[in-house]
């Protein structure tokens, strides 16, 4: 799987862990220079609290686009620091 945005891979793995329709890509998948942490918070009932990445490629951000459970509930824990997509990113094969 590949997420993709700005014409830029933000993200490539065979590994990803789908959740509720969201691939989740492993920490070690991402194209870490294009990351940046976001202050945005917000909280899943099952699990937990999820912070956020904004992503900068080829002089275009877009924020908080990408998300992760650093501390997710037992419930979740397979995806513990994986990261999903949504505000545009394209998750493709």
């Amino acid at each position: 799987m590949k997420a993709i945005w700005n014409n830029t891979i933000l993200a490539q793995s065979d590994k990803t862990i789908v959740v509720e329709g969201n691939h989740y890509f492993p920490p070690e998948s991402i194209n870490k220079e294009l990351f940046h942490s976001s202050e945005t918070k917000t909280r899943c009932g099952w699990k937990g609290e999820a912070s956020y990445y904004s992503v900068t490629a080829n002089g275009k951000t877009n924020e908080d686009c990408a998300w992760y459970y650093p501390q997710p509930r037992p419930a979740a824990n397979q995806i513990k620091g994986y990261v999903a997509f949504w505000n545009g990113v394209k998750v493709t094969e």
